[in-house]
């Protein structure tokens, strides 16, 4: 076993930032010897803050600084073939926000690039790494509610982005849905076989000219007989909000909660307690556990648990609900 991965983050936004903080100070067997942001000033003030000694604005610095081993990629979604790309022909291995590319075409050129040059690649999935995700999946393994028939998500945010975001995110399937196309797969361990999508405008007029929607609903279908829905909405204006159920032949299990904290406030006007308001509340601890795996993984020289191939057919199935819900059809997907 390898006893440290010496590591570089690409993009210094807010979950860029938390990745690089959680690499200098929170995961074993993790060094952070580098980063980089386009933006003036940003890479040098991050790594004062958290005493890195090398810094840049041009990824090309880190692709070939030979004291890197992994390289973390929090840039656009526009960039990360690019940036994938250019990590794997460097030979540094890949950890990658989702989703793995923009296009299809794109993510088998990058796991091609990935494959060949003998590089791990981990796509950012955290709600698999969430505790309670976890639980839920080892809960199912065990058998506790029988064979998993059917997958409800639920997605909901009120931090509506701004114009620029929605324009370069691929829209609400791509953006959003494709954390719970992804979990649907690991909870009911089967592959999707159709995909039938809808969405509509209720409150977000703008998005309309990126050829978006703020409300969306999937059913999918597996090719085992199993199915699900999905919904992903911006208009949850009381908070964040993440669920999911999976049904079982023998029971189901819930997962998520709209409480931030296990606190009511009883008063005569009646019982309250705080919403969850943001993701980084709901998810903080997600975000680390994918980055301790991902790092346990390179020191024990094992593919991460879900890679470049899952990246790529969770990007299938929302590139399919993007086409459904445009073309007003049910897309089917090969299945092997």
């Amino acid at each position: 076993m390898k006893e440290t991965i010496r590591c570089a983050v690409l993009g210094l936004g807010r979950l860029g930032y938390w990745h690089a903080e959680n690499l200098a100070f929170r995961v074993k067997g993790a060094e952070l010897v580098a980063v980089c942001d386009p933006m003036p000033g940003r890479a040098e003030q991050v790594a004062r803050q958290l005493g890195v000694s090398k810094w840049s604005d041009n990824p090309d610095d880190i692709f070939n600084n030979d004291s890197v081993d992994a390289i973390a990629i929090i840039t656009p979604t526009n960039t990360h073939a690019a940036m994938i790309k250019k990590a794997a022909e460097s030979k540094k291995h890949i950890f990658t926000e989702k989703p793995i590319t923009e296009t299809l075409a794109q993510a088998d050129e990058v796991i091609a690039d990935i494959q060949n040059n003998g590089v791990f690649c981990q796509v950012g999935f955290m709600r698999r790494f969430d505790p309670a995700y976890v639980a839920a999946k080892n809960r199912i393994n065990k058998g506790e509610i029988g064979k998993p028939l059917y997958f409800k998500g639920i997605s909901r945010d009120g931090n509506t982005p701004p114009p620029d975001f929605i324009k370069n995110s691929g829209g609400l399937y791509l953006d959003f849905s494709i954390h719970d196309y992804d979990a649907a797969r690991f909870f009911l361990d089967q592959e999707v076989k159709t995909v039938n999508a809808q969405g509509s405008i209720v409150r977000h007029d703008f998005v309309a000219e990126y050829g978006d929607v703020d409300q969306a609903l999937t059913f999918l279908t597996f090719n085992d007989g199993a199915a699900g829905d999905i919904e992903a909405s911006r208009n949850a204006y009381y908070g964040y909000d993440i669920r999911a159920e999976i049904i079982g032949t023998e029971g189901a299990i819930q997962i998520g909660s709209l409480k931030n904290l296990d606190l009511h406030v009883l008063t005569k006007a009646g019982k309250t307690h705080d919403i969850l308001p943001d993701f980084p509340t709901q998810f903080g601890e997600a975000y680390l556990q994918e980055m301790v795996a991902f790092i346990d993984s390179l020191r024990k020289e094992e593919k991460p648990s879900v890679n470049e191939v899952d990246g790529k057919i969770a990007l299938e199935i929302a590139v399919a609900a993007t086409e459904s819900y445009k073309q007003k059809k049910t897309i089917e997907l090969n299945v092997d």
